[in-house]
């Protein structure tokens, strides 16, 4: 299969991989690893993990694409990121949480402008604050917010129901918006609730 087939779906893409075709291993990879990628990384909060993650999660694909059932319940990116989700909380379970504040800080290759600094130390203030949440909430505000997932799909993917992620998202909500009230940051997220 040539590169120039981008728009076959993923269902043709897999049945092709289950009888060997690398050529549709790549045109399915390309497609979906950025986003595998980034679910991984905001679970892990460690880019090197993250892509450990996910070459796993593609060796998954490769191997098991003969069991992919075309047409079923769920779409294959769905799977995937479900298959993402469920290796990054394998390996936090196996290896522990370090905590953000233990992490060595890496510089800014930006200009110091007073804008940029002040940008940076809010995403680490979010970020600190969205790593101290537990996990299956930590993960449904990854998905829908920064993956942009529906709670519906979110929900596939954590075979919750929309209400139990929408009741997971509200709880993150209130404990980020706790969290960060507490440090001196107001008017996050109140308009949501």
């Amino acid at each position: 299969m040539a590169l120039a087939e981008p728009m076959v779906d993923d269902d043709t893409l897999l049945a092709r991989i289950a009888g060997g075709d690398r050529g549709a291993f790549t045109v399915l990879a390309t497609r979906h690893t950025a986003r595998a990628l980034s679910v991984a990384q905001r679970v892990l909060n460690n880019a090197a993990e993250a892509d450990e993650v996910v070459q796993e999660a593609w060796v998954k694909v490769w191997t098991k694409a003969g069991q992919w059932e075309a047409g079923g319940s769920a779409r294959f990116s769905t799977w995937l990121h479900r298959v993402v989700v469920n290796l990054c909380i394998d390996r936090r379970r196996k290896q522990g949480f370090e905590a953000l504040e233990d992490a060595p800080d890496m510089p800014d290759p930006a200009p110091a402008a007073g804008s940029l600094i002040a940008r940076r130390q809010m995403s680490e203030t979010i970020a600190a604050a969205l790593a101290g949440l537990p996990e299956r909430q930590r993960v449904a505000v990854s998905l829908c917010y920064y993956e942009e997932m529906s709670a519906a799909e979110a929900g596939r993917m954590l075979d919750l129901s929309v209400p139990a992620v929408e009741s997971l998202l509200a709880r993150a909500r209130r404990a980020l918006r706790g969290r960060l009230t507490a440090l001196g940051i107001t008017g996050v997220g109140e308009d949501e609730e």
